[in-house]
């Protein structure tokens, strides 16, 4: 007969005690330094060595060249699994890790970004 005391010293004792978890879509959630979430690709660095291509496990970016010493990204968030180490090995720091994490799709046809080059020639720039 005493588990059902104990029982309910722990129900009134939890009653009374602030919940654990976030109230997720309502409230934002903070994510923790050294999360790795989306990737975002700066194309005034690139170079087009593709260090970040060869260094990538799972193939989920192609880097192409679009003009004299002008670089677009390729990177399929469907088959990224997020371990920057394509941030690690970019010599000049144009790719980096976004905490953004909010990225499911039904269409897979979503998760293929494209970052355009920016015309580095262009006045103004």
């Amino acid at each position: 007969m005493s588990r059902p005391a104990k029982m309910s010293r722990q129900l009134l004792k939890s009653l009374f005690m602030k919940p654990a978890t976030i109230n997720y879509p309502a409230e934002a959630s903070g994510m923790p330094e050294g999360f790795r979430g989306k990737l975002k690709f700066n194309a005034k660095n690139c170079i087009g060595c593709k260090l970040c291509m060869r260094d990538c496990p799972s193939g989920a970016i192609e880097i192409i060249k679009t003009g004299e010493k002008e670089f677009q990204a390729h990177i399929n968030l469907g088959k990224c699994i997020y371990c920057g180490q394509c941030v690690d090995s970019c010599l000049k720091k144009a790719l980096e890790i976004t905490a953004e994490f909010e990225l499911a799709s039904l269409d897979p046809e979503k998760l293929k970004v494209i970052f355009h080059a920016e015309n580095k020639s262009s006045p103004g720039q």
